[in-house]
C-alpha cells in the first residue's frame, strides 16, 4: 500500500513538473508556435501515434482515478476504527470517540475544559488532549489520572486490545479570579439588567 502511494506521489510530481517547463517553455519562447503546429499535424497524420496518445490518455485517466479512489479510501479509514465480532465487522466514528471523552471532564473536577483529537494509525489509538485546568490542580497527578482514565474507557467501550496513545496539551490553567468574572459574564448575559427596569408608568 506504502509502494502505491509513493509512486502516485512520483508520478502526480514529474505530470506536474513536465505542465511547469511546458508553461515556462511557452513564457520563454523556446517553443515557437510554427514548430508547435508542425509537431500536432505530424501526430495527427499518422494514424499508430495518435492510437499511441490516445491509449496513453486512457492510461493516464486510469492511474488518476485508482490513485484518487484509493487516497479517498485512505482518509475514511482514518475518520472510523473498525474492529471484528462474531457476526461480522464493526465501525466506530473517531468523533464518537471524541464525545465520549469529553465527558471525562464531568469525573475531573479539576477540568475547566476538555478537547480531544483521534486519530487511528498503524500504532494504535492516537488520542491528543488539550486541557483548560482550574488553579488548584496537580498537573503531574491530574494527567497521569486522566491518561489511564482515557485508555481504560477507550478499553472499556471498544472492547479493543490495540494501544492507545494519549498526549495531553495544557492550554491553560484558569484562577479563581478569573472563574468568578467568566460566572459574572454569564449571568449577566443571561440576566441583562433593563434600565429604567425600576420605574413604573405613572
Amino acid at each position: 500500500m506504502r509502494f502505491f502511494t509513493v509512486l502516485g506521489i512520483l508520478f502526480y510530481s514529474i505530470v506536474i513538473i513536465l505542465v511547469g517547463l511546458i508553461f515556462i517553455a511557452f513564457a520563454t519562447n523556446l517553443l515557437p508556435l510554427q514548430e508547435l503546429n508542425n509537431l500536432f499535424t505530424y501526430l495527427q497524420n499518422s494514424i499508430n501515434t495518435r492510437v499511441i496518445i490516445g491509449l496513453l490518455g486512457i492510461l493516464l485517466i486510469l492511474i488518476s482515478f485508482s490513485f484518487a479512489q484509493l487516497i479517498l479510501g485512505r482518509f475514511q479509514r482514518e475518520k472510523t476504527i473498525a474492529f471484528a465480532t462474531s457476526s461480522g465487522q464493526v465501525t466506530v466514528a473517531l468523533s464518537a470517540v471524541e464525545d465520549l471523552i469529553k465527558r471525562l471532564s464531568i469525573i475531573l473536577p479539576e477540568i475547566k475544559e476538555l478537547r480531544p483529537d483521534v486519530k487511528a494509525t498503524k500504532k494504535g489509538i492516537e488520542v491528543d488532549l488539550r486541557v483548560i485546568l482550574k488553579s488548584e490542580a496537580n498537573i503531574p497527578e491530574l494527567t497521569a489520572r486522566l491518561q489511564e482514565i482515557t485508555r481504560l474507557k477507550i478499553q472499556e467501550v471498544l472492547g479493543v486490545e490495540e494501544q492507545i496513545i494519549t498526549r495531553i496539551h495544557i492550554a491553560k490553567i484558569v484562577g479563581i479570579e478569573e472563574r468568578e468574572r467568566n460566572k459574572r459574564k454569564d449571568s449577566e448575559l443571561k440576566d441583562p439588567t433593563i434600565p429604567f427596569g425600576g420605574y413604573g408608568r405613572v
